[in-house]
């Protein structure tokens, strides 16, 4: 006599029949109070040259390229960064300082959620602030305002430039994500996007960016 496999139906019957007794097991179940610790180690601090030179160390041992300027010079670094890459049409989110983009000669475009994702492509970078940065992971935190944008803004274009302003950089995790606003969506970056083939062969630009270029203004 031979065997027939079950069909998609039965096993989706029986898949149904093991999870349904699961959640009646739980509902059953009494629920254990779980205490979870919040003792993280907070308040740490450093000098100013310490924190960006931490911070530059940690974004450059992630193929990061770091740029540092004054305030007063936002401008022409980034125009000096975007020009190092050959970009000429560059996305900003609505509400970026136009200001930053005042020495750039290239066309700029305002993103907005009426764009398609895929016209993102045709991009050659993008130009954002940051909401926070950890110096001692090298970890940007986006957490999608105005100034920031959407995420598809800083994942399709192959270039990303960052802004940070010294303000906003925390010495650890903890410090960094207690100025985060937990309602708002929130992007994690530590370097641009890369993985490995399965020869372990960095590959880089798979998942976003290939290049991130972060403008450290010391004086903000």
């Amino acid at each position: 006599m031979t065997e027939h496999p079950p069909t998609a139906r039965e096993s989706a019957s029986a898949r149904d029949t093991v999870l349904g007794r699961v959640r009646d097991a739980l509902a059953l179940a009494e629920a254990p109070q779980v205490e979870v610790p919040r003792d993280y180690r907070t308040g740490r601090t450093l000098p100013d040259d310490a924190l960006v030179a931490l911070l530059t160390d940690r974004l450059l041992d992630y193929k990061a390229e770091v740029r540092t300027c004054t305030a007063d010079r936002t401008a022409e670094t980034v125009a000096e960064a975007l020009h190092a890459h050959g970009a000429r049409r560059v996305g900003i989110p609505p509400g970026l300082d136009p200001g930053w983009l005042a020495d750039f000669d290239g066309e700029v475009e305002t993103d907005s959620a009426e764009v398609p994702a895929p016209r993102l492509g045709e991009l050659d970078g993008v130009v954002t602030a940051s909401a926070v940065a950890c110096a001692e992971t090298g970890t940007l935190f986006l957490d999608g305002t105005p100034r920031q944008g959407r995420r598809a803004l800083t994942l399709v274009p192959d270039l990303h430039v960052c802004v940070v302003d010294r303000s906003t950089v925390e010495v650890g995790v903890p410090e960094a994500v207690a100025r985060l606003v937990p309602e708002r969506p929130t992007t994690l970056i530590s370097g641009p996007s890369a993985t490995s083939d399965i020869e372990l062969e960095r590959v880089e630009g798979v998942h976003g960016p290939r290049t991130l270029v972060v403008l450290i203004r010391t004086d903000a």
